[in-house]
């Protein structure tokens, strides 16, 4: 990667609008910056939100390839408790709380091939603080609608803009735009997911495990009430998730062999919802879609490095798992909680947010944790995507034994709830 020729002294935000460059000097030099981050999803606009509300006079560049909308998504995510008190602390979660619905509790079933019954092995419950549930599910249109209209007048909008290259120098990186424009920043955030440009300009390589199959998601309704309760159901297949929405309404996760889920798809939705009835049982009765299936291929990556010289990967750019936990969304949002309080501290103290130091900083923080859903996330799958009779009278055994133990529950429900007393201060809630 190539070096920039005029290193540019780094200075802090209120110096930095004192000496904003002239028009002159922009065609020249390229648009200056505090951040610049590359991605308009929601880990991104989070990013967004995060840095505008947490140091007034941020000098934001939020670009991406595609114009700022509200993307049709049929998906709805599981926003755990840690990460809704990010919402919550940005001032955010109010827009998002008219659509979310409380996950009251969990149930998970585990069946085989041609099984009649499925029964409940494991179940989790209760709040993870008095009044406060474990998770929400909220859809994902509306945590983008609610996101974008939070970005404040500090954050810039480009696009569409395609990034055509990134130099990282010793005072600032250079974004450069298909358009003959540039950018410049002290430290830049690729948001810009699983198939990130900026990770392979960055010459950042992947561990990667293509696990041959699809997410299929639609939003059903159904005839009984879910009573704010996940359903997983662990399949042959794979995972089988109904996530309750407000109403009789459930979002579905629902995981098949890449050639199974093109047929599924195919099917009349009449036909498709027979085929979810038959995986649920009587869980919530005579069921019918409100759209067609969508799909998206599953696999396990993650970046071998989570920062390179001025640039920071979060989100999908620095990981991705399988959806068996729910916990994709929550892991880059997390992502979030931590960059932002390191780019903050280090604009607060008049230092280099972009510099080594900070971005290892970064890095350490996010890590373990990445690593350690990665590795729980893809055990689940390996383990439970099978139908060989010894695993499954093992993993039954294993998940009642767990069923009958609440210290281990407890510490579990806490785990996925994101809650960390030594974590972040937004995902516990507090300024940074």
């Amino acid at each position: 990667m190539q070096q920039l020729a005029t290193p540019r002294a780094l200075a802090p935000p209120s110096a930095a609008r004192d000496k904003a460059p002239t028009n002159a000097e922009n065609a020249m030099n390229g648009a200056s910056f505090d951040i610049a981050i590359v991605g308009g999803g929601p880990v991104g606009l989070t990013m967004a939100v995060a840095l505008g509300r947490s140091m007034k006079g941020l000098r934001i560049a939020l670009i991406d390839r595609r114009p700022f909308s509200v993307p049709r998504d049929q998906r709805a995510s599981a926003i755990a408790a840690g990460v809704r008190r990010i919402f919550v602390e940005l001032g955010v979660w109010t827009g998002m709380a008219i659509g979310a619905e409380p996950v009251r509790q969990m149930k998970i079933t585990d069946s085989g091939t041609g099984d009649i019954s499925r029964p409940l092995f494991l179940r989790f419950d209760g709040d993870v603080a008095p009044g406060e549930p474990f998770a929400h599910l909220v859809p994902n249109q509306l945590v983008a609608e609610t996101l974008l209209g939070a970005l404040g007048p500090d954050v810039e909008i480009i696009a569409p803009a395609e990034i055509t290259g990134f130099t990282a120098g010793p005072a600032s990186a250079r974004l450069d735009l298909a358009d003959g424009r540039t950018i410049l920043a002290p430290l830049v955030i690729a948001a810009d997911g699983a198939n990130s440009a900026l990770r392979r300009m960055a010459d950042i390589e992947v561990i990667a495990h293509d696990y041959q199959q699809s997410g299929l998601v639609t939003t059903i309704m159904h005839e009984l009430d879910h009573e704010g309760t996940a359903y997983e159901h662990f399949r042959p297949a794979g995972p089988f998730a109904s996530l309750p929405l407000p109403g009789r309404r459930s979002s579905l996760v629902w995981t098949e062999g890449r050639a199974r889920a093109e047929e599924l798809k195919a099917l009349p939705l009449e036909a498709v919802a027979e085929e979810i009835e038959a995986v649920m049982g009587s869980t919530l009765g005579k069921v019918t879609l409100e759209e067609g299936l969508q799909s998206f291929p599953l696999r396990l990556q993650v970046a071998k490095s989570f920062t390179a010289p001025r640039l920071a990967l979060i989100g999908d750019a620095a990981h991705v798992i399988h959806p068996v936990a729910g916990q994709g969304l929550n892991l880059g949002l997390k992502d979030v909680a931590a960059l932002a309080e390191v780019a903050v501290d280090a604009f607060r103290l008049g230092l280099d947010p972009g510099a080594a130091d900070a971005l290892e900083r970064y890095q350490h923080w996010r890590r373990f944790d990445t690593a350690l859903m990665s590795m729980v996330t893809d055990g689940m799958v390996r383990l439970f995507s099978n139908d060989v009779a010894p695993v499954r009278a093992l993993r039954d055994l294993g998940m009642g034994v767990v069923d009958r133990l609440p210290p281990i529950k407890d510490f579990l429900i806490r785990r996925a709830a994101g809650l960390d007393s030594r974590g972040p201060k937004l995902l516990r809630g507090l300024p940074i």
